[in-house]
């Protein structure tokens, strides 16, 4: 169990080696394409898998729908529920979701670029096998977030309460969490460059090695430091 508190201060890498240039190099942030969205059409939730686009669903509940293999771009999804929908193989492309609810969001082995999920609530979800490429999840709460074996290229979470987070075997390149609080985080595997952990508490960490490649700030760093020493076998003694 590694617990760390939220400090702003200035970033050093967990795990990485000491002195040179990657002692020194500045933590590059996530490179996020705006998302725009114009002249939507209101629609109502579809109920088979397709090809979607410029469309508004507001309020709508696409509950138990079968919708594998569908691709959603430039579309917009306000107060919607996908509660046990079926998006396996989903692209979702330039699309921003408001108020995503969902107890149970399956959404495997798809793909998100250039997409905001601000406000959602989320219980479990499924998302393993992912490819995540300029994605804001800004806000809400989640329970349980399985990303396993994903890959996640400029992504930024803020604001955000993450229960679970499970990045076991993930490759994450340029991402940050920004002022959030995740109670465990599963680092099993995981290779990870430009990750940026300040300014966000945790209770616990799983596999300690998995923070190489990842900043933190000076608080987080005294926080782990028994942790780090007991992993490489260190004794340290008054």
């Amino acid at each position: 169990m590694a617990p760390a508190t939220r400090r702003p201060g200035t970033g050093r890498a967990a795990g990485g080696k000491t002195g040179g240039k990657n002692s020194t190099a500045k933590t590059r942030e996530p490179a996020l394409d705006p998302v725009r969205l114009n002249a939507l059409t209101d629609a109502a939730a579809p109920e088979a898998s397709g090809s979607f686009e410029g469309l508004l669903f507001d309020g709508r509940s696409f509950d138990g729908t079968d919708l594998q293999g569908s691709t959603f771009t430039e579309c917009e999804f306000t107060s919607v529920s996908m509660t046990e929908t079926g998006l396996r193989g989903a692209r979702f492309l330039d699309c921003r979701f408001n108020g995503l609810y969902a107890p149970v969001f399956r959404a495997p082995r798809s793909t998100f670029r250039d997409v905001v999920l601000e406000g959602s609530r989320l219980g479990s979800a499924e998302l393993y096998d992912n490819g995540w490429n300029s994605v804001h999840v800004d806000g809400g709460k989640l329970d349980f977030v399985n990303l396993r074996s994903s890959r996640l290229t400029d992504v930024l979470f803020s604001g955000c309460t993450i229960e679970e987070l499970d990045l076991d075997g993930v490759q994450a390149t340029r991402v940050a969490f920004r002022n959030c609080r995740i109670g465990s985080l599963n680092l099993s595997g995981a290779v990870l460059q430009d990750v940026d952990l300040r300014t966000t508490d945790f209770r616990s960490i799983t596999h300690l090695p998995g923070l190489g490649g990842a900043t933190v700030d000076d608080a987080q760093l005294m926080m782990l430091a028994p942790l780090l020493a007991a992993n490489l076998g260190l004794r340290v003694e008054g």
